[in-house]
């Protein structure tokens, strides 16, 4: 069963963090995440099934929290950043 949150942010920013190598990326990913489980609970009606449900037991109602929950929990991954690529010279 979930518990109660015990702090203003619950997981702290320092943990979250440490999952994310920027605030930007925290921030992107959270926010594309609780949109999302927003369309998974907007659906739910409908019964189209087509988004993906929270992927952790929250306590939390407000989908941009669940989305960072599940950031601490390694739920949610952000990509690699692709490697640089060399530029070549054209040839003429």
């Amino acid at each position: 069963m979930a518990q109660a949150h015990d702090s203003m942010m619950d997981p702290k920013v320092e943990t979250l963090m440490s999952k994310v190598d920027s605030k930007f990326k925290l921030v992107t990913l959270g926010a594309m995440r609780a949109r999302q489980i927003n369309a998974y609970f907007g659906q739910l009606g409908d019964g189209l099934g087509t988004a993906i449900p929270p992927q952790v037991t929250s306590v939390a109602r407000k989908p941009l929290s669940i989305g960072f929950e599940e950031i601490a929990a390694d739920k949610i991954k952000a990509a690699p950043k692709p490697e640089p690529v060399e530029d070549v010279p054209a040839e003429a």
